[in-house]
């Protein structure tokens, strides 16, 4: 009889100065006072780390893909998201040009876990229009503070629950695992070729222990300062000829013609109305086509950001006698996020200065890809915002390992604020004659002089009435608004475990009880600017217009005037706005306040989630066969509080909001089996079964609710959702056909019921622009039915004679709701392809990936689709002796653009309904790096 062999292999593993554990949590059993003391080993570089990082994978009784730090605090990246990449099935999305949200074997990344050392570690979002969900902001995690992540693709019952994908665990690295006193650092350059200039990045870790090695610390401080700037084509929505021929409220080309207020009116009373504008061809093809669909605005876009990311973690180990191991950790992260989106376009698709004013269009299969209109709308919108992410962690862990038994008590804090601290938007107008061209390269043409190019020409609108100067005579207009949207994210947890082992197959039982207290929280509030004529509508030129750079647009071919263009200083707009100098006499400086608006109520609200979990593993081992089976029972409570408007008045008033709330509570008895069979020495089989269970996003379990005024679309939340549940079921076969080599792949099913999707249907809300109750089509996640996950994945490491070697995977997967829905971030396929060398002084690395198209969300009725996208990274380095070494890093290097579209069902031409066309620039970063 052979019994479990992980305690001498977690020696040796503890050994590689990374200390390698097999389990996600630190709960695992520590390794048995009297275990045999084996040679220190030290293993650096691509290759060293590689082989960590498959030593672990192979000892693990799960499912488990690891990647290790090539030295201390090194990844072949800027943040941890692109650095697990090369792992199979896992994919990210770059909308900013960096990875932020990881998704694990084509599912939505809020159905997978992040933990750090084992514990939740709170996240916060920095764009305006993010809601608050269960993913981890990977931007904001500093690497160099990284030993390892494991991914987790099976589950074991010591595990958290909460994820359907994968859970990912980030592990520091541990005081008294170092062999002596550390003093590393690093400082570098990131250049953006788009920006043409760069940033200095610093680094630094101290760590120490002493000569008895019961006590030891590690200090670590990063500095991280990247500029981003994305340049781009966008719309921002779809209309359809029908709207084009009747129009959406304010007249149509053809029939509900707008009034001509320049005549007087008929006898009857009535308003005589202008002449349709769509006759001959353009009309017969717009009645031909009623429910073709095209971009309701094409929009030169330029965003430019500044990230500040200022990184501390300190980590203290104290063992006073041997059993008795004591650890804490804490995490300090503050980051600014201040940004700024320009975008100048053509609104083509305004319900009042658009549809009527469409001349002559081209129609292919289904899709509006031409078409041509007479002094129509075209705006300019500048929207600065001060954005701040400030995370901070706390864990306290205590361990009693004793021969026969072992017991952890565990206590911990995380929070994370941040959020619009407040955006300043300022929107100015203007006619013009311009033509569309969809059909091949995007593209805005305009007959005559290009408004783009005359700030003079843009003016905030003024409004109308009879006297500028009168208010009981003038109706203000709308120049902008000033808004805030911060959010918080907290939870508080206690756990303990105990561990009992055993002279048998069953070599450990263990059993524990967790209690989490979550509070996710987001309030909205401001004021939009009521502007008058002569007063507060200013020209763009009063804030200091410059051209953007003579590279903006760079590889976006045949743009036409899209790419020229003006923009002026955000902060000079800010500044005026702010002052209050655009005020008529009789107004006063608004206050910005929850309440003046029902969007900013609804978008103001608390989810909190109260978690008790229980389980009992058990671990086993006999002969060739090892693994675990357990049962995790979950009791969550949650309490969804808001706003509604108690009186039958639009808008509401202030006085007319009450609190409300909507309490869920629900069980969940979550059964798992990890079975690990050695065929041979080097042949590895692998087979899980689980019940797992994933909760709603906070941000679709809330009350809240944002609406185009313009647009008539809208989006909210839902507070009855139910969690998603899923049966999985992988198994995998790995071949460890050479050292330091595999040959693996795995099969996967999900099967999903409560799916939550988000469907798009009819409300009427009182609408500000027009002021009164309009029917919106809005977008809410519903509990949709079940779905599907299924595929599998074929993975490659190989070292090759003189210092090459390669990785490579490829996975595919196939994932559908019941009702033939896509399921949000799932690509169907996805390769990586990364080959290396290495040898005393040199290495080298590039990884290649790519990934399908892929379904991210419902937006103003649309199915947003990314199209296909690949990046190629690369990393050169030179060690110059055993204390310097020097390395360059080139990230997006194809300049890959990020493509998204409009997928509307029963159109052919689906992809050339652009939504957003960006791209960021290729990043080079050059480093030198110091170890003591």
């Amino acid at each position: 009889m052979k019994h479990r062999k992980s305690v001498l292999s977690a020696a040796i593993v503890a050994c590689m100065g990374l200390a390698m554990q097999a389990h996600a949590q630190e709960a695992t059993a520590p390794a048995a006072p009297g275990a045999t003391e084996l040679d220190t080993v030290t293993v650096v570089g691509i290759r060293g780390s590689l082989k960590q990082a498959l030593d672990a994978k192979r000892d693990a009784d799960a499912i488990v893909d690891v990647v290790t730090a090539e030295d201390v605090g090194k990844f072949p990246a800027t943040n941890v998201a692109e650095a697990i990449t090369i792992i199979p099935g896992v994919t990210i999305d770059k909308a900013f040009g960096q990875g932020e949200k990881v998704s694990i074997l084509g599912t939505d990344p809020a159905l997978n876990r992040t933990l750090l050392n084992g514990q939740t570690v709170a996240s916060a979002d920095w764009f305006i229009t993010d809601q608050p969900g269960r993913t981890f902001n990977y931007s904001l995690l500093a690497p160099q503070i990284v030993g390892r992540v494991e991914v987790f693709k099976s589950p074991e019952a010591h595990i958290d629950e909460g994820s359907i994908g994968g859970t990912v665990n980030i592990v520091t690295r541990k005081p008294l695992d170092l062999e002596k006193t550390t003093l590393s650092g690093q400082v570098g350059y990131l250049y953006n070729d788009r920006i043409g200039d760069g940033d200095p990045q610093a680094s630094l870790l101290v760590g120490w222990k002493n000569e008895a090695g019961n006590f030891g610390v590690i200090v670590a401080a990063q500095r991280a300062q990247e500029n981003i700037r994305r340049d781009g084509i966008e719309s921002y929505g779809t209309v359809t000829g029908r709207d084009y021929a009747y129009g959406q409220g304010g007249g149509g080309s053809i029939y509900n013609l707008p009034a001509d207020w320049s005549q007087a009116p008929n006898p009857d009373g009535s308003q005589p109305t202008l002449p349709a504008s769509c006759t001959g061809t353009c009309a017969s093809t717009l009645l031909a086509n009623l429910d073709a669909v095209g971009p309701n605005s094409v929009s030169a876009h330029y965003f430019e950001q500044q990230r500040d990311r200022d990184t501390i973690s300190v980590a203290l180990q104290f063992k006073p006698v041997e059993q008795l191991d004591i650890e804490f950790n804490a995490l300090d992260v503050k980051a600014e996020f201040d940004n700024m989106s320009h975008s100048m376009f053509a609104f083509n698709g305004n319900a009042w200065n658009g549809l009527m004013k469409l001349t002559d269009l081209a129609v292919e299969g289904g899709v509006i890809t031409r078409a041509t209109f007479d002094n129509a709308l075209v705006v300019y919108d500048l929207i600065n915002r001060q954005s701040t992410i400030d995370t901070e962690s706390y864990d306290l862990k205590a361990t009693w390992n004793d021969e026969r038994w072992f017991a952890t008590a565990h206590l911990g804090s995380s929070e994370a604020t941040g959020g619009t601290g407040r955006q300043v938007y300022g929107e100015f107008l203007n006619w013009s004659d311009y033509t569309y061209d969809i059909s091949g390269n995007r593209s805005l043409g305009f007959h005559g002089s290009n408004p783009f190019l005359d700030p003079s020409a843009f003016q905030i609108d003024g409004g109308w009435g009879g006297d500028p100067s009168s208010a009981a005579t003038w109706n203000p207009g709308w120049g902008g608004n000033i808004v805030f949207k911060p959010t918080r994210d907290e939870e508080r947890y206690g756990q303990v475990d105990f561990g009992i082992r055993l002279d048998s197959p069953i070599y450990q039982v263990r059993f524990g009880a967790k209690r989490r207290e979550h509070e996710t929280a987001q309030s909205m509030g401001g004021v939009a600017l009521a502007t008058v004529a002569g007063y507060g509508n200013a020209t763009a030129d009063e804030f200091r217009p410059r051209p953007l750079p003579g590279n903006y647009l760079s590889g976006f071919p045949g743009t036409g005037d899209l790419s020229k263009r003006f923009t002026i200083d955000g902060w000079a707009l800010a500044d005026w706005i702010l002052s209050g100098d655009w005020l008529a006499p009789w107004q006063t400086m608004p206050e910005p306040s929850t309440f003046n608006d029902p969007s900013f109520a609804a978008n103001t609200w608390t989810v909190t989630e109260d978690i008790n979990a229980f389980y009992v593993q058990a671990d086993y081992s006999w002969d060739r066969l090892r693994g675990n089976f357990g049962m995790r029972y979950v009791q969550t409570e949650s309490d969804s509080m808001g706003w509604a408007c108690t009186v039958n008045v639009s808008p509401c008033p202030a006085s007319g909001y009450a609190p409300t709330s909507v309490r869920k509570k629900y069980n969940n008895l979550l059964p798992n089996l990890n079975v690990a069979y050695e065929a041979r020495e080097d042949l590895l089989l692998r087979f899980s079964a689980a019940k797992v269970i994933s909760r709603p996003n906070y941000g679709d379990m809330s009350s809240y609710l944002w609406l185009g005024d313009q647009t008539l679309t809208g989006g909210g939340g839902n507070p009855d959702l139910d969690p998603y549940q899923s049966t999985n079921l992988d198994f995998s076969a790995e071949w460890y056909f050479s050292e330091n080599s595999i040959l693996a792949g795995t099969l996967f099913r999900k099967a999903v019921s409560d799916y939550i999707l988000v469907t798009t249907r009819e409300e009427t809300h009182f609408n500000q622009n027009q002021g009164a109750d309009t029917v919106y089509n809005v977008s809410r996640p519903n509990n949709a039915g079940d779905a599907t996950v299924q595929g599998f994945s074929a993975a490659f490491q190989h070292t090759l004679p003189a210092g090459f070697g390669l990785l490579a995977n490829y996975t595919w997967a196939d994932a559908e709701a019941d009702g033939g829905d896509p399921l949000p971030y799932n690509s169907e396929h996805q390769v990586n392809v990364s080959p290396f060398f290495e040898n005393e002084r040199w290495s080298a690395r590039l990884t290649y990936s790519w990934r399908s198209k892929y379904y991210t969300q419902v937006d103003r009725g649309n199915y947003l689709v990314t199209d296909d996208y690949d990046s190629l990274d690369g990393s050169v380095s030179y060690r110059i002796n055993d204390m310097l070494s020097v390395s360059l890093d080139g990230m997006n290097l194809l300049d890959s653009n990020y493509y998204t579209y409009a997928e509307v069902e029963g159109i052919a031409n689906t992809d050339k309904l652009v939504r957003g066309d960006y791209r960021t620039g290729r990043r080079y970063q050059a480093t030198l790096r110091v170890q003591f």
